[in-house]
């Protein structure tokens, strides 16, 4: 039996202030700011805001939706004798897109049927990628959840219930995750394999270089890792078989470390105290994410060794 959908306790918001910055009164000792009273607007009666300038709004802004650093593959896309997708996404690190219908007003039947008809023509067309159907609406019904519910472990869906707040004479668009169902892709370990000078032209020589100085660190844990370039990381191998207990990502002129690892606050404190550019926790898949400039390799080694050795010594089921 499937499983209850995952809903979300703490719901992951996102948002946009559409209009100029707040003026600050300056006071002694500091910056005063003034209370504002917001009132929320309901977009599908409302006669200037359309789905359409939702829609271009986050286009233009996809971390809007709180789903990562994605890029906009297309827009209205053609789906064959089925309409037009609104947003189709692409997570630039993996190969996970997200079909993307947005709706105002309350969710229906018709709605809930087409994200779930261009989602299953986008993976039959694609089938090398993964896909996630995300609905936006203003309004996320019960029966809505209750009929999701059916899919679950079958449909990887996220519901994002979208709410337009007016502040004086600017609009705000909050996203609020109700629903998380994506299926947890095992696209770690089954990846096409690349070489290095694919990462060379993907990121850059120095960047992958910056990879080789990373494996320095690791050999002193096992003498028998190797680095394995895949199409969307450079993970570790010993014996041919993966061992990704960290991967990391090229970039032009910076190197993303990926360490797998349970969410700790003494690594956080251990990153923080180094000065390390970290970004955001990546809960789905257990793995710290931060970047490296072409120098902080040596000058945070020994931090560096910890985190890698608690990695390793972590993924392999050793006792801290």
């Amino acid at each position: 039996m499937a499983r209850n959908p995952k809903r979300l306790t703490k719901p992951q918001k996102s948002s946009f202030l559409y209009g100029s910055e707040p003026t600050l009164k300056p006071s002694k000792g500091g910056k005063t700011l003034k209370y504002v009273k917001h009132q929320k607007i309901f977009l599908k009666t409302h006669p200037k805001f359309t789905e359409k300038w939702v829609q271009e709004h986050i286009a233009e802004d996809p971390s809007l939706l709180g789903l990562g650093e994605l890029i906009l593959k297309d827009q209205e896309r053609n789906q064959p004798g089925a309409g037009r997708l609104d947003l189709l996404f692409q997570d630039p690190d993996s190969n996970l897109r997200y079909e993307v219908e947005i709706q105002l007003g309350k969710t229906d039947e018709s709605h809930i049927i087409r994200t779930i008809e261009y989602w299953d023509l986008e993976r039959k067309r694609y089938p090398q990628y993964d896909h996630v159907a995300v609905l936006i609406a203003e309004d996320i019904t019960s029966r809505f959840l209750n009929i999701i519910s059916l899919f679950n472990g079958i449909l990887p869906l996220v519901a994002i219930q979208l709410n337009a707040i007016l502040v004086g004479e600017q609009v705000t668009l909050i996203f609020t995750r109700v629903l998380d169902q994506r299926l947890g892709f095992a696209v770690e370990e089954e990846q096409e394999v690349t070489d290095r000078s694919y990462w060379e032209k993907r990121g850059s020589r120095i960047s992958v270089c910056m990879v080789d100085e990373t494996l320095r660190l690791l050999i002193a844990l096992d003498h028998e890792l190797e680095l394995k370039y895949n199409k969307f990381y450079i993970g570790v191998s010993k014996a041919d078989k993966p061992l990704n207990f960290v991967i990391s990502r090229p970039k032009k002129t910076s190197l993303r470390v990926e360490p797998k690892l349970q969410k700790a606050d003494e690594i956080e404190a251990m990153l923080e105290s180094a000065g390390l550019d970290v970004l955001e926790y990546d809960s789905r898949n257990q793995r710290y994410r931060f970047r490296l400039s072409k120098d902080e390799i040596r000058k945070h080694k020994d931090i560096l060794k910890k985190i890698l050795e608690r990695a390793y010594k972590e993924f392999n089921g050793y006792a801290r």
